[in-house]
This record gives structure tokens, C-alpha cells and sequence, in this order.
């Protein structure tokens, strides 16, 4: 199953808040991503379904080894076009929204070449 851009959102949400919480529930994930409780379950429900995440008894959602790829993906991308575009000069709320909106569209290849720049860049 292919997953859309805001399959991954969802994804790379349960991550960051598994990091911060380290537990995440559907409420946590709707108060985070400002969406309604029942679109988060109907997500929660079709994530689960393709086996990106799991749900304990208790309703704690953990992400499978596929769903954790995938979020670390996005994450990692978001975390350096953020940071490269703040080093051009953008303030920190507009890099994070336009890192947002390019992070589930950057091909592998531009994305490692931008990962080259910043390496090169810090160095």
C-alpha cells in the first residue's frame, strides 16, 4: 500500500510524540495535529490496516518497523530543509511550514544532495 502525504504526517506526529511522551494515544495525536478525533481514527484504522502501526488493549500506538522508516524519513527531511532554509534567511515558523509541505515531495536524490551541501556546509 502506498502511502499518501498525510499518512506520513500521521506517521512522523506518532514519532515525534513517542519521543517527547513516550507513549502516544489517538487523543494526543489529534490535540498535536489539530484534527478531529474521528479523522484520527479513521487514519489510526487504515495505518493499522496497512501495518505501519500497531494498537496495545490500552490504545497506545506504536509504530512498526515499516511505519518507524518511513517516519524517520519524513522526520530526518523535514529537520534539514528546515535548517537550510533557515540558514537562508527564513524564520524558524516559515522554514518548518515550507519544510512541511516539501518533505513528502523532494526525490531521494535531491534530498541527498542536499544533505551533501549541508554536510560540506557545517564542515
Amino acid at each position: 500500500m502506498a502511502l499518501q502525504e498525510s499518512g506520513e504526517m500521521y506517521l512522523e506526529t506518532i514519532l515525534i510524540l513517542s519521543r517527547e511522551r513516550g507513549h502516544v494515544r489517538s487523543i494526543d495525536i489529534s490535540e498535536y495535529m489539530g484534527y478531529s478525533k474521528p479523522s484520527v481514527s479513521r487514519a489510526v484504522g487504515l495505518l493499522k490496516n496497512g501495518g505501519y502501526i500497531t494498537m496495545d488493549e490500552d490504545g497506545s500506538i506504536s509504530l512498526t518497523p515499516a511505519g518507524s522508516q518511513i517516519a524517520e524519513k519524513i522526520l530526518s527531511r523535514h529537520t534539514l530543509l528546515t535548517q537550510m532554509l533557515e540558514h537562508l534567511g527564513v524564520d524558524r515558523q516559515t522554514a518548518s511550514a515550507d519544510a512541511c509541505k516539501m518533505e513528502h515531495v523532494i526525490s531521494d536524490e535531491t534530498f541527498e544532495a542536499f544533505q551533501k551541501h549541508m554536510q560540506a556546509y557545517e564542515s
